[in-house]
């Protein structure tokens, strides 16, 4: 039996929910996730905060490209019927998959949640050999999602699970930075607690900069989150996990502090997702019957106050399953990491050039910042309004000369033929550009129109 969804309050809006019946359904650790958490004992509000309740005019007045506009309208979010599981049932499904069916890796059913991402630098190869076996044998997410520049970062993320990524973090930022992890299967959170003290006396640190704590992503107020901690908030093949994918996105924009980043990985469909897909438990659990059709981001971040998603690195999802296959049937899945920024309201940037310093460890020579944008030291780029005002507001702005206009200031970075050059923004099209055969263009995964080498 599935847990009904509750009906719509007159004049409440519907929220994302992968639930059929259109409703808004707010399950446990879904309901009031964009109201704001009242200030209490053991926050981590940082001194001299302040709390915001939501975007400001100018953020929104952005808005994603029309083309992925117009797309997201064409069809509703959600079907019409009550027979996909609503909040409480997904939550519950999906905590007894990672609590007491997965015990390790290869107990998963397909290669969703084991896909690589980008070759890692070698800091952080040398970081995940520090990390307890235990948490790398129960850690279930895609790849790792490591940004750069993270220094005395305070880190948040989002379904941390074995705690695999926020002891690798905990090295990055040091121990001046903060990693806070949260989960909502208290087994993994166990696990991941039980050897912080390991992973301190290993790092050489006095006093733990890493902590758990057990709730849910679309709640995070509730777990004592304040508004405005958090300088990053990553997220490792969970999103996909949540019935409420627009709570999330809320929470994180609520939690982030003005020019913040959330750094993500996840599952995305090529299609919105059937309903048989949608009621399917293993498919759940597998990442898949959650999957985000992939247009529905660029709209949500819109409404949530982000600037349009900064598409990073496309990998391919095979399934691996007879039955499973046949189920999903035509519909494709991949994997994606993304990048989103708080760009305060304030920021007036238009299109101009930038230079960047080469002093992102890791990163000298090069700063591979998405498919669309690689910075090399020294080297003039062109880049238009919305990067220009990434990189103005966020805590990039030092590694960055910045100067507006520029001979070519409307541009955006070439590969091999000049002009304008149209951002690659699906998944599935840039994937099918690493894939396909011949010499690849650019440093940051992608190539300019056809024709372009």
């Amino acid at each position: 039996m599935t847990a009904a969804c509750p009906p719509r309050e007159q004049g409440q809006q519907p929220s994302l929910c992968l639930c059929a019946c259109g409703a808004g359904c707010q399950g446990p650790g879904q309901a009031g996730a964009g109201v704001r958490a009242e200030s209490r004992p053991g926050q981590h509000r940082m001194p001299g905060q302040h709390r915001v309740s939501g975007r400001s005019e100018a953020q929104a007045g952005q808005s994603p490209p029309e083309a992925l506009q117009l797309e997201a309208v064409r069809q509703p979010r959600a079907s019409v019927g009550m027979a996909t599981p609503c909040g409480e049932q997904i939550h519950q499904d999906v905590q007894d998959y990672y609590g007491k069916e997965l015990q390790k890796s290869e107990d998963l059913k397909t290669n969703a949640c084991t896909t690589s991402a980008r070759p890692l630098p070698k800091a952080v190869r040398d970081a995940l050999e520090r990390v307890h076996e235990e948490v790398v044998a129960r850690y279930y997410g895609c790849g790792l999602v490591i940004p750069e520049c993270l220094s005395s970062c305070w880190i948040l993320d989002l379904g941390s699970g074995s705690g695999r990524d926020c002891y690798l973090l905990s090295q990055l930022v040091g121990e001046q930075g903060h990693v806070t992890g949260i989960d909502m299967t208290e087994g993994q959170v166990e696990v991941a607690k039980k050897h912080i003290a390991y992973h301190m006396d290993k790092f050489g640190y006095r006093k733990p900069n890493v902590e758990f704590v057990h709730g849910y992503m679309e709640k995070l107020g509730d777990a004592g989150l304040a508004d405005e901690s958090y300088d990053i908030v990553i997220s490792n093949c969970v999103i996909n996990l949540a019935p409420d994918k627009s709570a999330v996105l809320r929470e994180a924009f609520r939690v982030l502090k003005p020019g913040g980043e959330m750094y993500f990985s996840d599952i995305y469909a090529s299609q919105r997702l059937s309903e048989t897909v949608r009621r399917h438990r293993v498919l759940w659990g597998e990442c898949l019957a959650g999957a985000l059709y992939w247009r529905d981001l660029y709209s949500i971040a819109e409404e949530v106050g982000f600037s349009p998603p900064c598409l990073v690195t496309a990998s391919p999802i095979t399934i691996g399953n007879k039955e499973l296959e046949g189920i999903v049937g035509d519909c494709r899945f991949v994997s994606a990491t993304f990048r989103l920024f708080k760009v305060p309201g304030g920021t007036q940037a238009g299109p101009g050039q930038v230079i960047y310093k080469g002093r992102i460890m890791g990163h000298e020579r090069e700063l591979v910042f998405d498919a669309n944008f690689t910075f090399k030291e020294g080297e003039v780029v062109d880049v238009d309004a919305e990067m220009a005002a990434i990189l103005q507001s966020s805590r990039f702005a030092e590694e960055f000369l910045i100067r507006a206009g520029g001979a070519n200031a409307a541009a955006l970075q070439g590969c091999c033929r000049k002009g304008v050059k149209e951002k690659i923004r699906d998944p599935f099209q840039l994937l099918e550009r690493l894939t396909a055969p011949g010499p690849a263009c650019c440093p940051g995964g992608t190539c300019g129109p056809p024709g372009c080498c």
